[in-house]
């Protein structure tokens, strides 16, 4: 017999441990790459030492000259907060009821459940990595006439899917909240919602309820625009080695080995850092596939942890990421990220251990996966990108 007890004992002992290999590890390629701790986190915030530069104490002298003296390592201080990640199921209680009686047909519920769940936050995590941390999905491209319809022109809607609910900001007043996504039309850039929505040019859309709530991705660490100086709290502007490389003047170059080895010449020698993840857009992966294809050169592969495959150049993985902006490339080394984390997925409970929690308004029960975390790069200047690579001819 399956009681509400059981269904509770089943999500902690036996889904949550597959649940967070499978978020940790095979949600996302740059993720599985990317060590998670607890250590440096006090409370509610990360606080950490990033070091920069060399150990000044060393030097060549004479036989009784004097001794070089000690400087220390130079380390400027991060501090940020952590981010709170949520995931949450729901189970009817007629559900439930139904297969009370057939373990079968519960187990099977569950694992419905289960693969929504991470089907969902496999596509939230990915999009976040890649994102600037405001939870920006798309600006309003509108043209004449679709003001006041449901079907609306973006610039992008590679963080768009069906189903997603969000929110829509004119500057920074709510125009409309919790709209969700029925269809996206990919080749137009066209965004359908379940109810017509008024959207002016220029308007953004955001992660229903995540506005300036999400972990600290790579696209805010390239971000060199007025007002984008602070950094885990620290003024870049005062810290010029915060800067990462980057390449903003690829158009109408084409991808070559050597525009990618120009990159990570520069990186190694400005910081003594070695990339060893490289991510791309879908247009650009195509364009370097068909520049090996051009030069008669194979096609080396590798598998990453979490059984990505992959391409490979000079031994690094070019990894194909739907988040990265068309016509990008980011050269970044994984060893100076870290997930920093006050717990691993855990499920929330009550104060009596039920995760599973009536609803006060429906006939269902709900339970939430919960993480508190930030991602922090130790050496943002170590870190690469080229954009507005030539994809077409």
């Amino acid at each position: 017999m399956i009681t509400l007890n059981s269904a509770q004992e089943a999500l902690k002992s036996v889904y949550l441990g597959v649940l967070s290999e499978q978020l940790n590890i095979k949600a996302n390629a740059l993720l599985s790459q990317i060590k998670q701790s607890s250590k440096d986190v006090y409370g509610k915030e990360i606080i950490k030492l990033a070091p920069y530069g060399l150990n000044g104490g060393i030097a060549s002298g004479t036989e009784d000259g004097n001794l070089p003296s000690a400087s220390g390592h130079k380390f400027v201080q991060f501090k940020t907060g952590l981010k709170n990640l949520y995931g949450t199921i729901a189970l009817s209680d007629k559900a439930i009821r139904a297969s009370a009686s057939n373990t079968g047909a519960f187990v099977n519920l569950l694992n419905d459940e289960m693969e929504s769940l991470i089907k969902s936050s496999a596509f939230n995590l990915g999009r976040m990595l890649y994102g600037d941390g405001t939870g920006l999905l798309a600006t309003a491209k509108v043209t004449e006439g679709e003001e006041d319809e449901t079907i609306i022109t973006y610039d992008s809607v590679k963080n768009l899917v069906e189903g997603m609910k969000v929110d829509v900001y004119n500057g920074s007043s709510f125009t409309k909240t919790g709209a969700t996504i029925t269809y996206v039309d990919r080749q137009n850039k066209k965004v359908v919602f379940d109810s017509e929505v008024t959207i002016a040019d220029g308007n953004k859309l955001y992660a229903s309820g995540s506005k300036d709530n999400e972990i600290t991705g790579i696209k805010r660490i390239f971000d060199t625009s007025t007002g984008a100086e602070m950094l885990y709290g620290v003024d870049r502007s005062a810290y010029p080695w915060l800067y990462p490389y980057v390449n903003a003047n690829a158009t109408g170059a084409s991808i070559s080995d050597s525009m990618i080895q120009t990159a990570l010449n520069s990186i190694e020698e400005e910081t003594g850092e070695q990339v060893d993840f490289i991510a791309v857009s879908g247009d650009v992966r195509t364009a370097y596939q068909s520049y090996l294809s051009e030069n008669r050169r194979n096609i080396d592969m590798s598998t990453l942890q979490g059984g990505y495959k992959t391409m490979t150049y000079a031994g690094i993985p070019v990894v194909y990421e739907r988040f990265v902006e068309d016509g990008t490339m980011y050269l970044l080394n994984t060893k100076d990220f870290i997930l920093h984390q006050l717990c691993d997925w855990e499920w929330l409970e009550t104060e009596n251990g039920s995760i599973l929690i009536p609803s006060s308004t429906t006939p269902t029960y709900s339970a939430t996966l919960v993480k508190y975390a930030e991602l922090v790069c130790d050496r943002p200047g170590a870190q690469g990108k080229i954009s507005n690579i030539k994809t077409t001819n």
